[in-house]
């Protein structure tokens, strides 16, 4: 099949290389020249393990293009895919939805056949119902245009896996769709054929899936994160009460580590986005939970500062502080509202000298926050450090031996942010061990 992607961010150009993967022929459009030169040559503007490659392959292979012109975009296919960004609006929680407008304005009007405009990206719901009503007034005449929404389920570090090999197919279509169905069917086939549930709904289902799949996570991650506090109170292990309460199958064990949050361009926003349309909706008592699971998160943070400040003698003034992760998860370069690098910003803000090391990470670091020192490696970080606090769990760092590492750093002083080091093998070491939720080893 022939279609296009609108938008090639993370989302966007991750899904274009994947469609092309699974054999169809694909433009990609963006209006960043300088992004779609990247792309063109087979490079990524951001670290996504295995992207680089799939799309460099469906380049060579005569699949995959790129593109800043709209008009070869409507020329080229009739079903076009919607993946730009809905950042949270400056001094909002509600979403900014200008760039989603703006597709529509610039593609509906070059349209000159039937065609099915497919959403990827995150909305508040209500939005493709809007984007419909949009569409007929900006259509030429006899030319019908459908609205879709195909919720997208993407978690940095395993987007390509997710997107060839994806848990569930949602597909939101109108009342009175004709095409959507069958179109979306014909598209994603090959994962059909392989069992993947393809789940038909209303427009409206079809956007909340993905806000409610979010906030659910949100509020496991930051409920065994205020268990945590307790834990730490009662002198209790968070680690070990998380791991017997993942034997309960109707609980699990996934998404109950203890430790800084949860950042990224994706859950902090949508729940809160989240909540904003609730508000509208006149339904702001059903979400009004989420605000508490948003403070405890970002009380996490706080929280990280008060126990480095602890590991240091109960001052930061003058300390030398190495901070090992960046990006606000591992197996990605992402810094958009990091937990690693706001604690490290504030770290500095209450004295401390802070040395920063990432393994992908470090150029997006310096734009956000230029005043941080940043280092070429992890033992560069920890020279003659006071404390080495360890914010996000690459395999790096968690594989650092702590016997080699005591050679470098003034101090053997480690805070574990995300619960991911072995703190018997530290202690065994020398190491006093600080974690959130867990007593301190020595």
């Amino acid at each position: 099949m022939k279609i296009t992607v609108l938008g090639t961010g993370y989302l966007g150009a991750t899904h274009a290389a994947g469609m092309a993967q699974l054999g169809h022929e694909v433009v990609g459009v963006d209006v960043d020249p300088a992004k779609v030169a990247k792309l063109a040559d087979g490079d990524t503007p951001f670290y996504e393990p295995g992207l680089k490659n799939v799309i460099s392959d469906n380049i060579v292979a005569g699949r995959l293009r790129f593109t800043t012109d709209y008009q070869m975009a409507a020329d080229f296919a009739d079903v076009h895919f919607l993946a730009v960004g809905t950042p949270q609006k400056k001094g909002e929680y509600a979403a900014d939805l200008r760039h989603v407008n703006a597709v529509i304005d610039e593609l509906v009007p070059r349209l000159t056949r039937p065609s099915v405009i497919v959403g990827k990206s995150t909305v508040p719901v209500g939005t493709a119902a809007a984007l419909s009503r949009r569409a007929q007034q900006l259509a030429a005449d006899g030319v019908d245009v459908e609205i879709a929404w195909n919720p997208e389920f993407l978690r940095e570090g395993l987007a390509v896996q997710d997107t060839l090999h994806p848990d569930r197919i949602v597909v939101g279509v109108q009342p009175d769709s004709r095409r959507a169905e069958a179109v979306l069917r014909e598209m994603y086939a090959p994962l059909i054929a392989e069992d993947v549930p393809f789940l038909l709904t209303d427009l409206q289902t079809a956007e909340l899936v993905k806000v409610s799949a979010n906030a659910f996570l949100a509020t496991k991650i930051s409920f065994i994160n205020a268990i945590s506090e307790v834990c730490e109170a009662a002198g209790a292990d968070v680690r070990l009460l998380a791991d017997a309460l993942g034997y309960d199958p109707r609980i699990g064990r996934r998404f109950l580590n203890a430790g800084l949050g949860f950042g990224g361009g994706c859950l902090p926003k949508d729940i809160r986005a989240f909540m904003a349309r609730a508000g509208e909706l006149g339904a702001n008592h059903a979400l009004t939970f989420l605000r508490e699971v948003d403070s405890i998160n970002m009380r996490r943070r706080t929280r990280m500062v008060e126990l480095a400040t602890t590991a240091c003698g109960g001052s930061l003034l003058g300390a030398n502080i190495a901070v090992l992760g960046a990006a606000f998860k591992p197996e990605s370069d992402d810094v958009r509202d990091s937990p690693a690098l706001n604690v490290a910003g504030m770290l500095q803000l209450n004295g401390a000298t802070v040395n920063v090391y990432d393994p992908k990470a470090m150029e997006n670091s310096q734009r956000l926050f230029p005043t941080l020192n940043y280092s070429t490696s992890a033992l560069e970080a920890c020279d003659r450090a006071d404390a080495v606090l360890v914010l996000t769990e690459w395999q790096e760092f968690v594989d650092i031996d702590p016997d080699g590492l005591a050679q470098t750093v003034r101090a053997r002083v480690v805070v574990d942010g995300r619960n991911c080091l072995d703190a018997a093998r530290w202690s065994a070491a020398g190491w006093k061990v600080y974690a959130l939720g867990r007593p301190a080893l020595t």
